[in-house]
């Protein structure tokens, strides 16, 4: 089973995963790294981590056009159907949804959560995604918890890490992350979006490859991987 992810800025990834199209934490508007627009995204899923403008900023119209339902946590979907998203599933940390050809657990997450109006966002989380082919973290926008030892126990082929610091961990504390999850490749995120947060992509994949058995991948914005 094929899985092919594009990193549009930010916290957002494309995913195909064996001709399904799903999307993760869908900012493109307002998204100054953005090379697409979310009036061109037509996933069947959307998933989003947490309520902050910056990761679903776009969710409720991309729903509404696409249809597409919105799995998040209790509060969030609550506040997506009360502004017109038609497909909400309400979840919670620990449960899994079945799409049949991925399964989303999801995972604790230390950060706050808020909707764009304010309203309380509940828990923030990440997620693990299975498919047949391989598993991935997503690990939202968190700081370093030792528990993702036990996330590393899944197995992970792919780990999604936000290195910007300042709202999340940064370079130092992703490189114990990734000691903690153990993956064999690895994806810098939610940074370079906004002056406090730019890092340098370069210098994070040098260490990667000398302090740990992780392989980077650093993308720009708009580009791909294929997982082979």
């Amino acid at each position: 089973m094929p899985i092919t992810f594009t990193w549009l800025g930010h916290s957002t990834f494309f995913f195909d995963i064996d001709g399904h199209a799903v999307v993760i934490d869908p900012f493109l508007s307002g998204n100054p790294l953005a090379p697409v627009s979310a009036d061109e995204l037509d996933p069947e899923l959307i998933l989003l981590s947490h309520g902050h403008s910056d990761h679903v900023a776009d969710a409720v119209s991309i729903a509404k056009r696409t249809n597409a339902p919105i799995i998040a946590n209790w509060e969030v979907g609550q506040w997506m159907m009360s502004n017109g998203a038609p497909n909400v599933v309400q979840m919670n940390t620990g449960g899994t949804y079945d799409a049949g050809y991925m399964r989303v657990k999801w995972t604790l997450a230390f950060h706050s959560s808020s909707l764009p109006d304010g309203t309380y966002g509940g828990q923030p989380h990440g997620c693990i995604i299975t498919t047949p082919s391989a598993t991935l973290y997503y690990a939202g926008d968190t700081a370093l918890f030792s528990d993702m030892q036990l996330i590393g126990d899944h197995g992970i082929d792919v780990a999604f890490l936000p290195i910007g610091d300042h709202f999340t961990m940064g370079i130092d504390d992703s490189i114990r992350a990734i000691r903690y999850v153990r993956p064999r490749f690895v994806v810098p995120m939610h940074y370079n979006t906004f002056p406090p947060i730019a890092q340098n992509g370069g210098d994070w994949a040098n260490r990667v490859n000398s302090e740990t058995d992780a392989t980077p991948i650093v993308l720009d914005p708009g580009n791909a991987y294929t997982l082979g």
